[in-house]
């Protein structure tokens, strides 16, 4: 195993599981001090447990600003300072814009984009002191419009054009923004809630958290503005958002794919 982040200290959102967990795990294994932030505190503790030294467990809602200031306030009180913020705390609530609550479509809002910005509001002091680095974890929704996904899309539009716009500010100050765009992750956030997904989103081949969490961590490392997975599927987002009517042209036959991919993996989770 690489040591690239010895003495390197790094926060990472959303850490009770899922990309989070598999970030926070490759980190500390390459030498880094971690933060794990998350709503629920014993599963943080179960995984800072198995981690052991070097690992902090904190706590918070990402949509609570006073958490937030919490969680870099111990960061920087354990190991004196900050030198990686990822941002990866995600929410989604799928269907139609008109049948979903407002607490819900609040709540996608202010986990997946407000959270993110106030975060690296919070953080960005410490960044500057170590010249670090921030990881933004989007996804191939914020890079084509998607049905039944319309404030999901829109926050993840948005976080990348925070990040791409952030990382032009601070181009100058040794800081790098960086976000990750992941299609479909075989993880919780789509397996627990396979009947509200749309077909569409399982014509795409699935990454596991480990493969998404290696890309945070080049990201970490090398600054890189974006990076996606699977390339293919990144390619044909970027062409369909150029060409709307080849999307629409498409639809038909990816929703024909994924419902076939979605029965397999209903069929495996019963």
């Amino acid at each position: 195993m690489a040591s690239r982040f010895v003495n390197k200290t790094v926060i990472v959102t959303g850490a009770s599981e899922g990309v989070g967990a598999a970030a926070a795990q490759r980190f500390h294994q390459e030498g880094a001090n971690v933060v794990l932030v998350a709503r629920r505190q014993e599963m943080l503790d179960k995984l800072a447990r198995a981690l052991g030294n070097r690992a902090l467990a904190v706590a918070a809602d990402v949509t609570d600003r006073a958490q937030l200031a919490t969680v870099v306030e111990r960061a920087v009180e354990a190991f004196q300072g900050v030198d990686v913020l990822v941002n990866n705390a995600g929410f989604n609530h799928r269907g139609e814009l008109a049948k979903i609550n407002v607490d819900s479509l609040e709540q996608i809002v202010n986990v997946n984009l407000k959270a993110p910005i106030v975060m690296t509001k919070l953080t960005l002091p410490h960044l500057l002191k170590s010249k670090g680095a921030i990881v933004n974890v989007a996804s191939l929704a914020g890079m084509i419009p998607m049905p039944d996904e319309a404030t999901y899309c829109a926050t993840k539009f948005g976080l990348r054009g925070f990040s791409f716009s952030l990382a032009e500010e601070l181009h100058e100050t040794g800081v790098t923004v960086s976000t990750v765009a992941p299609g479909p992750i075989e993880t919780g956030f789509i397996l627990t809630d396979l009947d509200e997904v749309p077909d569409y989103v399982f014509s795409q081949p699935m990454s596991t958290a480990e493969q998404v969490a290696g890309l945070i961590l080049d990201c970490a490392l090398d600054g890189r503005r974006e990076r996606a997975i699977p390339k293919k599927s990144a390619r044909l987002a970027t062409l369909g958002f150029h060409l709307p009517f080849l999307t629409k042209l498409l639809r038909p036959l990816l929703n024909k794919k994924g419902a076939r991919m979605k029965k397999h993996y209903i069929d495996r989770n019963r």
